[in-house]
């Protein structure tokens, strides 16, 4: 059977434009890919690259008290969210034609529409066009959810809050996973009286117990209200503002309310169980390790699949499928070990092991240390970091690695390495410390803290 491609991919995302032009220059392979929306997905438009120049921005607020206590004379006024707003969208329009070039420059045929799959080889585009596959790649992402609540429409989720044409005096934020403490954390920054409300007993969940601790402290000592074991019951517009209810009995109003309560992948009205694709309980696409689903022509990456959800793997994923589908390469991706970071203030690294789930898995030493950092003491701040090794007693191999610290992103990308490699403690200790740094803390803790 003749196809109009050897690939049709479904989503422009980082993972979906990856596979797309690996698959059209490297292989030489004739492809297509449809994005509804704009090129770049959820990372470059509404995720990873606003948040991060959004972070950037908010950290300026404390510098001129710092610059103040090391004997500059120094003062950051008012910020001011146009200009920053225009410089984000001008720095997201240039980052969307780098993605629409990359595919032209590898000869990827696009389709500015949504996409669904009517078979097993063929999609069919919003404007009723159907094109022919021999292989299909779904990289559809994922979407924000919103609670069932009465009001909840007239909150916002992490898409919109990039578009907003003002910033509020006053904003509350649900939810207590990385997105709502990053946003949190940036919104105080930047001026906004922040109030978080989280319905477990800490946020940031699944995290290192020790480390996730620090950061709640440290966030509510930079001012944000922080109500664990809470959760919003109802919302109702109220003179312009927003009010709210909560379970803990505390009615107030808002001019925004956020919520990041969790994230689903955007599969619906697709037609991917009417084709015999299985999805999840949350609507994620089921595959095996080399990303194929169960109609053997079609495959799926990405948020999608609700694996591990980061860009880096998405990437990965594609790059694997590519090798595996037209490289004659099966190759699977490998999950386990990832480094990630949450771009709280202070931020925390991570990759391995938490201390609880290392302990529920055999004996382990724990080796961690709580202090004022230099730069920010000698300033009079009480902020502290956090370095935390958590070490099998049997292998001695470094289980999991945790860093709260200015930085601990660019950190725990280097620790990463020693960790994915099988490094044991010894490894560490035999590493001579860079001094004066945070860092060195890693490599000169001897004895350890607590056994479990």
């Amino acid at each position: 059977m003749d196809f109009d491609y050897d690939l049709f991919v479904i989503g422009g995302g980082s993972g979906g434009v990856r596979a797309a032009r690996v698959a059209a220059g490297e292989a030489e392979a004739k492809v297509g890919l449809a994005e509804g929306d704009r090129y770049g997905g959820t990372c470059v438009i509404r995720g990873c690259v606003p948040k991060k120049l959004m972070v950037f921005a908010s950290e300026y607020s404390g510098m001129a008290d710092e610059a103040e206590a090391y004997g500059w004379q120094a003062s950051i006024t008012d910020f001011n969210w146009g200009t920053f707003k225009g410089k984000l969208n001008a720095e997201l329009d240039r980052l969307e034609g780098v993605y629409r070039k990359l595919l032209a420059g590898s000869g990827v045929e696009t389709f500015d529409q949504r996409a669904r799959i009517a078979d097993a080889h063929t999609v069919e585009l919003a404007d009723g066009t159907k094109k022919t596959a021999k292989t299909i790649l779904i990289a559809t992402g994922g979407t924000p959810m919103r609670p069932d609540i009465p009001g909840a429409e007239l909150g916002i989720v992490s898409d919109d809050i990039f578009h907003l044409d003002e910033l509020p005096k006053k904003m509350l934020i649900v939810g207590g996973g990385y997105i709502a403490c990053e946003f949190a954390c940036i919104m105080n920054g930047l001026g906004v009286e922040v109030t978080q409300y989280y319905r477990g007993a800490q946020i940031l969940r699944g995290f290192d117990e020790e480390a996730r601790g620090l950061i709640a402290d440290e966030m509510v000592a930079n001012g944000i209200k922080l109500h664990t074991g809470t959760n919003v019951l109802e919302m109702k517009e109220e003179n312009g503002q927003i009010w709210t209810k909560a379970t803990n009995g505390d009615t107030n109003t808002y001019d925004k309310v956020m919520f990041a309560t969790g994230r689903l992948p955007a599969t619906t009205n697709m037609g991917l169980e009417e084709v015999g694709i299985e999805l999840g309980r949350s609507n994620e696409v089921i595959v095996d390790k080399y990303s194929q689903t169960a109609v053997p022509s079609i495959y799926a990456i990405g948020d999608a699949t609700n694996r591990v959800n980061l860009t880096p793997v998405a990437i990965r994923e594609g790059m694997a499928f590519v090798e595996t589908v037209f490289k004659g390469n099966k190759t699977a991706v490998d999950h386990d070990l990832i480094p990630s970071a949450v771009f709280t203030q202070p931020e925390m690294g991570t990759v391995g092991l938490s201390e609880e789930a290392a302990a529920a898995q055999e004996p382990i030493e724990v080796y961690v240390t709580s202090f004022r950092p230099m730069q920010t003491a000698f300033a009079g701040s009480q902020a502290r970091v956090l370095m935390k090794l958590i070490v099998s007693q049997e292998t001695r191999k470094v289980l999991g690695c945790h860093i709260v610290a200015p930085g601990a992103g660019e950190m725990i990308q280097l620790a990463g390495i020693a960790v994915k490699m099988g490094a044991t403690k010894e490894d560490f200790d035999r590493v001579c410390a860079v001094h004066p740094t945070m860092s060195e803390e890693l490599v000169t803790m001897r004895n350890p803290t607590r056994t479990a």
